[in-house]
């Protein structure tokens, strides 16, 4: 099937489908929906949604090389930055909700509750990606500076599976899945660059990361947003 003929008709469904989450807490809150504790509901469905969407940014490449589609990248970007957007809702619940906008209190979480540090570094790692995504910081920061920013996406990744699993005390299965898909999408890119390396032939797109891959890159169809795009 030739995706690029259809991409336009592809990727508003698709963005539709991203918001789904968002409108169902959102639905749940003015229907008393979110249970007993309904900041944890959201900080939990928040967070757990962050995870998923990072791991989808990290899966367009594997995929657009094992599937041969390269118009798969124009969704990364869009995946990305909806993976900042629920990240920004997870620390808006935690800031607003939870905090009250104590940042006395906050700063103590972040030095004495490793699980707060590892989460709020990863959403700081978010922040540059998010705000390089555009074609114009592309352009501005050159293609070989924008791959090496948008590595950051494998810290982050990392950051919040230790983020998630830090937090939970009783079952640790979610986070361990998650940790599962992040090693094997990083363990991918591990070995393609070990092959691409051993072949002489370097990789197209780079061996860069996501938010960026996700964050930043591809949501467009210009071949701008895909040639730097590492992946």
């Amino acid at each position: 099937m030739d995706l690029a003929r259809h991409i336009k008709w592809i990727k508003p469904p698709v963005f539709l489908l991203c918001l789904v989450p968002a409108a169902r807490l959102t639905w749940e809150g003015f229907h008393d929906g979110l249970g007993p504790n309904p900041i944890e509901t959201i900080t939990h469905s928040t967070g757990t949604w962050t995870l998923t969407f990072i791991c989808v940014t990290l899966t367009v490449t594997p995929l657009r090389k094992l599937l041969h589609q390269n118009v798969l990248v124009r969704f990364r970007r869009m995946f990305g930055l909806f993976a900042f957007f629920y990240g920004s809702l997870h620390l808006m619940t935690y800031v607003w909700l939870d905090k009250f906008f104590n940042f006395q209190d906050m700063i103590k979480d972040v030095y004495k509750r490793p699980f707060i540090t590892a989460g709020f570094t990863a959403y700081v790692l978010m922040v540059p990606l998010a705000v390089t995504s555009t074609s114009g910081m592309i352009r501005r920061l050159g293609g070989r500076r924008w791959r090496n920013l948008h590595r950051l996406i494998y810290v982050t990744a990392i950051a919040g599976v230790v983020h998630y699993y830090w937090l939970v005390k009783i079952d640790e299965t979610v986070p361990l899945r998650f940790a599962a898909v992040v090693a094997i999408l990083l363990g991918y890119r591990v070995v393609d660059y070990a092959l691409q390396k051993k072949s002489g032939t370097p990789s197209r797109g780079g061996q860069g990361g996501g938010p960026a891959r996700g964050v930043s890159s591809g949501s467009g169809g210009s071949t701008t947003e895909e040639t730097p795009v590492p992946a």
